[in-house]
């Protein structure tokens, strides 16, 4: 078994130029998440959790510093390969559900392995069957998304982020339109897929979701400044806003 963490982030920073001013959206950020683990990234609007989800995505490249993604260093894979990788590593949990109106869930779900290749139509069946299945969803596999609760369509992403049986589940904001209630629901939902063996990182605003995690990580001015166990990794259930270290 490899023993390599599935990200492992070293001196990373990202410097952003617009009209000849620097902007640092990250400086000198050190993140390591083992396989299995649970991460909640928290900090203020323009803290940097964006621009650093985005990089662990590999949806946009760091200035400087190192990113090994499952032991792979990304800064050596040039832009095709890097779609490849992270189609096979990386699956995407958005606040938007980003689901396609004229698809059903069956078709919505599919559609990572359909774009990867290399796999029948009955394979994919049953690993689309076996991800709807995790999130309580396979009975709706022939509704389409305007006929599904906001709660729902949130299902439905992540059952299209696990289809693929990527090495990272990245989640941005997965509660951000919903209720509270439904909220409520989609963390246990994450909380049970970690208890499965998903690794997850995501990112929220609420302290009180950030919780369910098992590791807390702060982030403020673009650099990590606290970390802490969430209520699950058997720390306290006190609040995220912890001090800086």
């Amino acid at each position: 078994m490899n023993a390599s963490p599935v990200i492992d982030v070293a001196d990373l920073t990202k410097v952003y130029m617009t009209d000849e001013v620097e902007t640092h959206a990250l400086t000198g950020v050190n993140l390591r998440v083992e396989s299995g683990e649970y991460v909640a990234i928290m900090g203020p609007s323009g803290c940097g959790k964006t621009t650093l989800m985005s990089i662990l995505g590999l949806l946009d490249a760091p200035t400087s510093g190192r990113y090994d993604l499952a032991g792979e260093p990304v800064a050596a894979l040039d832009a095709r390969r890097r779609a490849h990788f992270r189609n096979r590593n990386i699956g995407f949990v958005f606040q938007s559900f980003n689901l396609i109106g004229d698809l059903n869930v069956y078709e919505n779900v599919e559609l990572p392995l359909v774009y990867r290749g290399g796999m029948g139509r009955a394979q994919r069946r049953e690993k689309v069957a076996a991800a709807l299945e995790s999130v309580g969803m396979l009975h709706r596999v022939r509704h389409y998304p305007a006929q599904l609760s906001g709660g729902q369509q949130q299902r439905v992403a992540i059952a299209r982020a696990l289809v693929g049986d990527p090495a990272i589940l990245l989640a941005d904001e997965p509660t951000g339109n919903l209720d509270s209630a439904n909220g409520e629901k989609v963390m246990e939902l994450l909380a049970q897929l970690n208890e499965r063996g998903a690794t997850l990182v995501m990112v929220t605003h609420d302290a009180r979701y950030a919780a369910h995690a098992r590791r807390l990580v702060r982030l403020f001015d673009g650099q990590i400044v606290a970390e802490q166990e969430g209520r699950r990794g058997g720390g306290s259930a006190q609040s995220p806003d912890a001090e800086r270290n």
